[in-house]
């Protein structure tokens, strides 16, 4: 069938209307009429070509909720009118260790992201900016937040699950003091689940115009990173650090921030690379620099439903689907609170 759906044909071209096929619904297949889509970054970097990778056209958007419309005839996990999402994946391998382990995002031969196609190449795969997807019942996510709150769901399918995961692997809870670098897109969702996990979150943002927020979404503490004092006074006393910001900068600051054996880990995915570290703020104190990758299906169903049970959602700012060129530039001046979401009914307008 064909959509209608909002993408590219170039690099230096903006989104504009496009129609897009989309398969009928196989027999493990799910039919999905889309709902909202949030707006990630990654879809700027793709739709720009900034990461050097992109397949034309480009229809962005893996942050997807919506209802069931259909089912093939092997689907048993779902049914006609349930509420659903899609994250950043539509397949994996299936067989190697990573999938067996729950883990496909590192999946060993490349899972098949929402947009853009499989990792190490193939077919061109189109996302969330259109009117329905088809996908494998295996990567189908089941939500059960309250209706009223779908549209603030849907950035929990990238940023949500972006944040979760490292918070989760690196056990943080009761008693760890945590840092969270950055409020945008991940970082508020940082706080969020930080906080909802029992740990004492400290919030690091160059804006002081963010303090109050900070405070709002769940930080005990705020440091204005650009005040040498402020930074000074955190100095060896964090256990963790999640580093969601997505352009270069130094690293040391944070890393001298970490008790011995603390982790400082990067989800945010620059266009160009972090000037390196200082090898001694490492080796001083067993520090390690880790980063992580979004979450597989079974810890992304894990954290819809942790953030379901806590009351969390994104802080959202609904456009229109023809206000996305202007959300792109917006978003590039921090210019939103903090995830823009299409509504996916005015793509019929």
């Amino acid at each position: 069938m064909i959509v209608k759906a909002y993408g590219t044909h170039a690099s230096d071209k903006p989104l504009e209307p496009l129609e897009i096929p989309r398969r009928a619904p196989g027999a493990h297949d799910v039919q999905i009429d889309i709902a909202y889509c949030g707006v990630c970054h990654s879809d700027l970097h793709t739709a720009r070509n900034e990461w050097k990778n992109t397949l034309y056209p480009s229809v962005p958007g893996h942050e997807i909720v919506g209802r069931v419309s259909a089912v093939g005839t092997q689907v048993t996990k779902f049914k006609v009118g349930d509420l659903v999402g899609v994250g950043c994946m539509v397949d994996s391998c299936g067989h190697c260790q990573s999938c067996h382990e729950g883990e496909e995002q590192f999946c060993e031969n490349g899972f098949t992201g929402t947009y853009n196609g499989p990792l190490f190449g193939g077919e061109n795969t189109y996302g969330g900016y259109s009117q329905t997807i088809v996908v494998k019942e295996s990567f189908v996510l089941r939500i059960s937040h309250a209706e009223k709150d779908l549209a603030a769901v849907a950035p929990l399918l990238c940023a949500g699950i972006t944040t979760y995961s490292p918070l989760r692997h690196w056990d943080v809870g009761p008693g760890r003091k945590v840092g969270v670098v950055g409020l945008g897109g991940l970082g508020h969702m940082g706080v969020k689940i930080a906080h909802a996990m029992g740990a004492h979150v400290v919030l690091f943002t160059t804006s002081p115009a963010k303090v109050a927020d900070g405070l709002r979404l769940g930080a005990d503490e705020v440091c204005v990173s650009t005040d040498p004092a402020q930074i000074a006074s955190h100095a060896g006393r964090l256990d963790f650090i999640l580093n969601t910001v997505a352009a270069p900068h130094l690293l040391d600051a944070y890393l001298d921030l970490l008790k011995r054996d603390g982790t400082m880990t990067l989800v945010g995915a620059p266009a160009e690379p972090h000037p390196s570290p200082n090898v001694f703020g490492l080796i001083l104190k067993r520090r390690s620099l880790a980063g992580s990758l979004i979450g597989g299906i079974r810890e992304t169903q894990e954290m819809l439903d942790f953030c379901a049970e806590h009351g969390i959602v994104s802080d959202i700012e609904m456009i229109r689907a023809d206000q996305i060129n202007e959300a792109y530039e917006r978003m590039l001046k921090s210019d939103v609170k903090y995830r823009f979401v299409i509504d996916s009914a005015t793509l019929a307008a």
